[in-house]
């Protein structure tokens, strides 16, 4: 306990600390403080009168007091409700003062009043006082009056703003917050009950279990659309899974163990499936993200109200793939994903988004995709487009947060952030991507699929023209305007390409390309590469991340791509190939479409198109060098170790075994692992290099065989089979050492297993 009114004992008047001070204990054991005051435990009236005005507790105790003998079980409201007006009265401007002042580094005592209500067991007498009509053994529960709530509401709200101890002790009794809920079922009050909710949910470290508050569904089938739009800020703190720390610094090996210990459903989960349960909810969150914004309320206003509903289904989009738990093991990682960077948990209070973290890994989101295409959701967000969510140019200079970082976003900047994350849940690897277009744009892609000689991808002919974008432009065509009128630096750039490319990812589609390619993305991603300056390496990294998908296995992108890098010289192709070896952690999966394309390019040598791009084409030529291959293959292989193995450099491990896959193809692995073995002797460490290879491959195994979704975007992401990808593994891991595709043949017996029991810690 901090000490009070600089560090005074409030009894001696000594500079002691109270929670030294054996007074202040026995003062707390007779329940006069901590629980309230209790009848036969009083002080004097006139030494609590004289400690109070040595001590500024501006009568605070007496008022308590009062308020103790004013609101026992069978007494008259009324005269409770004035004294809780005094003392509203005095705790609201302590409030004021601290919202209107930097608080940032402030202690108890600086709110001498609100620390000196808590003391004196204010706050719990508040929480009894409302609780006691749930305690009552009457069939007929008494009724509070509603201004009287309020006003209880009120205190304890400004006493979590000046006072983060209370704010914890409240969160720390599940019974009184699942209770706070019932209170939302009246209107009167319902804004206040929402308001401490989301402050108290905001630092409570144990999630809560929605499943407890009594007839959830029934509450919220009773809010009107305004209050929908407030409970959503709730909801996106009670289905997001608590920050424990950066991501990228969670390895890979310690989270495989910890799903080993825990495969049942977390909190966050079971409240997910509890919210999908109420009837009609999807369709209502549809209809408030979608409805149009009359001048009497006002844009900003709703764009409060969207960016709370974006928050909440961004993380419930997760929600239909739960359905499946019950019968196979849902995976909580997708490594093999685009490094989804994401925003801290910010402080609710000021109404920042409750956070990005990595929720759009569960590929397959059937049920509430089904809902949200029914519900006219793209369709209703694309006519909003201009109107309200880009309506105007932001500036973005902030950086792209990582997890647990104070996020500085203005609210529109975060808004816009969210949206952008919606989109990109929406369309990653699902059918219901191709709603993002409007009609005309859907017989585009059908021309280009004609004119190529090429069959039609089968979600689009399955896509259900009525719930595609109206209008002149689709929700996709807009978003890469605005996109192009970026700084190339924006991190708006970052989530925008992610959007993107999430549109493009999965099973490669000529068409899906040629569609963008049109429409100058790849001359645009270029130019942010290579012309820009551009220095942040998140966006740096989605840019390399969207051209890869973009160029894969399409010889047009890449005689695009000449044509652009030829020129001074080919200065632009050498500043590029320095800006994927700055980072090749982040430029890695761009690395690794050039290999599979060139790969799949040599294999076509009869179409005169891509032999004329193969010969001119300076970045196909560098691929084609096997020297240069091997140098990307030791690099790949020496930045990581299966201790330090993340979400966000695993691709570098798929990288060098695509690499690998493909040479086994062609009969020259054993080339490849002898020049591995002659590159680690060159730099006087024998064995080092494979044995970490050796041991990366084995947590390969381990983690990727008990993982459909993963083995799943491995093989589309490559077209490659996943049983080539399990068998080439299993053949460099044999243990045969005269077999010259074994790792074990190439490390000298000395220097054999370094890490033998590495995996088994």
């Amino acid at each position: 306990m901090a000490t009070l009114l600089g560090s005074e004992s409030p009894w001696t008047g000594g500079k002691r600390s109270v929670r030294n001070g054996n007074i202040i204990a026995k003062i707390r054991h007779s329940q006069i403080v901590g629980r309230g005051f209790s009848r036969g435990t009083q002080l004097p009236e006139a030494l609590l009168q004289d400690r109070d005005k040595q001590a500024k507790w501006h009568s605070i105790p007496e008022l308590l007091q009062k308020l103790h003998e004013s609101s026992h079980p069978n007494s008259d409201l009324s005269h409770t409700h004035s004294v809780l007006k005094e003392l509203s009265s005095l705790l609201s401007m302590e409030a004021m003062s601290f919202v209107t002042e930097d608080r940032k580094s402030a202690q108890e005592s600086t709110f001498p009043i609100t620390y000196t209500f808590d003391l004196f067991g204010g706050v719990d007498l508040l929480v009894e006082i409302l609780m006691r009509p749930t305690l009552t053994m009457q069939k007929k529960k008494p009724k509070m009056n509603d201004d009287l709530v309020n006003d209880c509401l009120s205190v304890l709200y400004n006493c979590c703003i000046c006072t983060e101890g209370v704010t914890k002790s409240l969160a720390a009794r599940d019974y009184f917050v699942l209770f706070l809920f019932t209170l939302m079922t009246n209107k009167k009050t319902f804004l206040q009950t929402a308001t401490l909710i989301e402050d108290i949910l905001g630092v409570k470290k144990a999630m809560i279990q929605l499943e407890g508050v009594a007839n959830l569904s029934g509450l919220v089938q009773s809010f009107d659309q305004q209050q929908l739009a407030n409970f959503c800020r709730i909801l996106s703190v009670t289905v997001s899974e608590p920050d424990v720390g950066n991501d990228d610094k969670h390895t890979l090996l310690a989270k495989n163990a910890q799903q080993k210990q825990d495969s049942s459903l977390s909190r966050a989960e079971v409240n997910q499936v509890t919210l999908l349960n109420i009837p009609g909810f999807i369709e209502r969150l549809c209809k408030l993200a979608t409805r149009k914004v009359s001048e009497a309320t006002g844009a900003s206003n709703f764009l409060q109200e969207l960016e709370d509903w974006y928050t909440w289904l961004d993380n419930a989009l997760v929600l239909d793939a739960l359905m499946q738990m019950a019968t196979e093991e849902t995976e909580h990682t997708s490594t093999e994903s685009s490094n989804e960077s994401s925003l801290a948990t910010s402080t609710l209070r000021h109404r920042l988004p409750q956070s990005m973290k990595i929720v759009h890994e569960i590929m397959y989101k059937v049920e509430v995709h089904k809902m949200l295409a029914e519900f006219r959701l793209i369709p209703g967000l694309n006519n909003l487009f201009d109107k309200l969510i880009w309506r105007k140019y932001t500036s973005s200079n902030h950086v792209v947060h990582g997890q647990n970082e104070n996020c500085d976003c203005s609210p529109e900047i975060s808004f816009k952030i969210q949206f952008l994350r919606l989109l990109q849940s929406f369309s990653d690897h699902h059918e219901n991507k191709y709603l993002l277009l409007n009609s005309q744009e859907l017989n585009e892609l059908s021309a280009i699929s004609l004119k190529a000689n090429i069959p039609e991808v089968e979600a689009l002919v399955n896509t259900d023209r009525s719930l595609v974008c109206d209008g002149k432009k689709g929700l996709l065509t807009r978003l890469l305007t605005v996109m192009k009128k970026e700084p190339p630096d924006s991190s708006f750039r970052f989530w925008q390409a992610r959007a993107v490319e999430s549109f493009l990812r999965g099973v490669t589609s000529y068409a899906d390309q040629m569609f963008l390619l049109k429409r100058g993305l790849l001359e645009n991603m270029l130019f942010c590469i290579i012309d820009s300056g551009c220095k942040s390496k998140d966006v740096l990294q989605s840019y390399f991340d969207l051209l890869g998908e973009l160029m894969k296995f399409n010889i047009d992108a890449f005689k695009r791509f000449n044509m652009y890098v030829s020129t001074d010289n080919k200065v632009k192709f050498q500043t590029f190939m320095t800006q994927i070896n700055s980072s090749l952690v982040d430029s890695n999966m761009l690395v690794r479409c050039i290999i599979l394309s060139l790969d799949r390019f040599e294999t076509q040598t009869e179409d005169r198109k891509v032999v004329e791009v193969l010969s001119e084409c300076c970045l196909l030529s560098y691929l084609a060098q096997v020297e240069n291959r091997l140098s990307f293959l030791f690099r790949l292989v020496n930045i990581i170790n299966v201790q330090t193995l993340t979400q966000e450099n695993v691709s570098c491990l798929n990288t060098s075994l695509v690499v690998l896959m493909l040479a086994r193809r062609r009969g020259k692995l054993p080339f490849y692992l002898k020049a591995l073995r002659e590159k680690e002797h060159a730099e006087k460490y024998p064995g080092c290099l494979l044995n970490n290879f050796h041991n990366l491959l084995r947590f390969w195994q381990r983690h990727y065989l008990n993982r459909d979704k993963d083995s799943t975007c491995l093989e589309n992401s490559s077209c490659i089979p996943f049983s080539y990808w399990n068998e080439t593994v299993s053949v460099l891991l044999g243990s045969d050492r005269t077999s010259l595709c074994a790792i074990a043949s190439y490390i000298d017996e000395p220097f054999m297993d370094l890490d033998r029991d590495l995996l088994e810690c």
